[in-house]
């Protein structure tokens, strides 16, 4: 144990522990030791926590539920630390962490314990009042390096607002679609370089006069700038037809990098008013189509470099699911 927590190079801990022929006993040991620190009270005992799931992500957890150790920010800026499955449920031990002078420290009335079929105290959700003290260290808070097989399409929004005929379409993607790609999509086959690809969707709204956003969507498809929109949708739109409409000029989709860190790649999808205007099926097999354009677009910029993942074997997958949601079909069938 020893060696796993001096290899800080993510290639050579793999390396190390793809070497040992009795991984089940392996497997044991990193549980066992995990089992003590997802009760994390400290920077240290997270920072542990985090190199055994980095660890299990390479030689499997077996039976036990795969977990991911991921440090966030919280609303105020915070670090926030918690373990998620890979359907991004909350397990074991959740914080928010204080910044002081020496150090980090937990925050009492911040912290989190959620249930895990894994624990073995067998501990129910306690939410924010999770008991913990002031315990600064001054180390960094780590974060997984590498992931955990799990569907890689993820769907959000970025506004929460949208027009009345658009949400039960955004009740069906978070209730039905979403729950269908965790299910049926077969990320083991796929490969480890890529995390998430991230869908976010950018609705068009009007909220009573108060708050309003209308895509107009550029029939370029160069990547607009703030400036670059504003002098372009100018030429179609007055000023006070822009202002009184909430007209925004906007490239159907915008493209984020791939970050390595994190594996993942942000896709924004932006919707004119008139998307709204369809009935519910014509919504779902439009941005169907949408969102398959979105994937495979990413996937062909993704394969130039070369990070052995099965982006035609993942795009398969993810436009058979799209088929049967597109069309009202949400049974859990075999791919």
């Amino acid at each position: 144990m020893k060696v796993v927590f001096d290899i800080e190079n993510i290639d050579e801990l793999e390396s190390y522990l793809l070497k040992h022929s009795n991984r089940d006993s392996l497997r044991e040991s990193l549980i066992a030791e995990f089992l003590r620190d997802a009760y994390y009270k400290n920077v240290r005992q997270w920072n542990r926590a985090v190199r055994i799931c980095e660890c299990l992500a390479i030689i499997g957890w077996g039976e036990y539920e795969p977990l991911e150790a991921l440090r966030g920010k919280w609303f105020n800026g915070n670090p926030q630390t918690c373990f998620l499955n890979k359907f991004g449920d909350l397990r074991f031990v959740e914080a928010i962490w204080s910044k002081r002078k020496s150090g980090f420290t937990m925050e009492q009335g911040r912290t989190s314990f959620h249930y895990s079929p894994d624990d073995i105290n067998n501990i129910q959700t306690i939410l924010s009042e999770y008991p913990t003290k002031e315990d600064i260290q001054s180390l960094s808070l780590n974060s997984q390096r590498n992931w955990i097989p799990k569907n890689p399409i993820w769907i959000t929004r970025g506004v929460s607002n949208c027009y009345e005929n658009s949400k039960e379409l955004i009740d069906s993607l978070s209730k039905e679609l979403q729950v269908e790609l965790n299910e049926r999509m077969r990320p083991e086959k796929y490969g480890r370089k890529v995390n998430r690809l991230i869908l976010s969707c950018a609705f068009s709204f009007f909220d009573n006069d108060h708050c309003k956003t209308n895509y107009i969507i550029s029939e370029s498809n160069k990547p607009l700038t703030n400036s670059k929109a504003w002098e372009e949708i100018r030429k179609t739109f007055s000023e006070k037809e822009i202002e009184d409409n909430g007209y925004y000029l906007r490239n159907r989709y915008k493209f984020g990098p791939f970050r390595k860190d994190t594996g993942n790649v942000q896709i924004t999808i932006h919707f004119e008013k008139e998307f709204s205007d369809l009935s519910h099926l014509e919504q779902k097999k439009v941005l169907s189509e949408y969102f398959k354009q979105a994937i495979i677009q990413t996937a062909e910029k993704l394969k130039k470099k070369d990070l052995g993942y099965d982006f035609d074997a993942m795009i398969g997958d993810f436009t058979r699911v799209l088929s049967s949601w597109s069309v009202g079909n949400t049974a859990n069938t075999s791919l």
